[in-house]
């Protein structure tokens, strides 16, 4: 499956459009990635934890979005945005949501 941000792949013919295809992953932080992100932030510096999870969540959003564009019968997604959002009371659920065009290329 090729995944791009463009319109096109390069040297490749769209010989059919499937559809708008989507990822969506809703990822809880817990206590102690709370934690440990608010001591990087009192004390400086990079929340590796907080960045993990975002990773994990985002190639989980990829995935899905992979996987519903082959139930299409597409074999690659153009156009691809990834958007991220915070939800929850506390802001303490991740929501990432990958979406895109399912193609078909020669």
């Amino acid at each position: 499956m090729i995944v791009t941000t463009t319109p096109k792949v390069e040297d490749r013919k769209i010989i059919d459009y499937r559809g708008l295809v989507f990822g969506e992953v809703i990822s809880g932080v817990d206590f102690i990635k709370d934690f440990a992100a608010g001591l990087s932030n009192f004390f400086g510096g990079r929340s590796g934890s907080y960045e993990q999870e975002l990773i994990q969540a985002r190639a989980q959003a990829i995935n899905e979005m992979e996987r519903r564009a082959e139930a299409l019968g597409a074999n690659a997604i153009i156009g691809v945005d990834i958007d991220y959002e915070v939800l929850g009371q506390g802001g303490n659920m991740l929501m990432v949501i990958a979406s895109g065009t399912a193609v078909v290329i020669e």
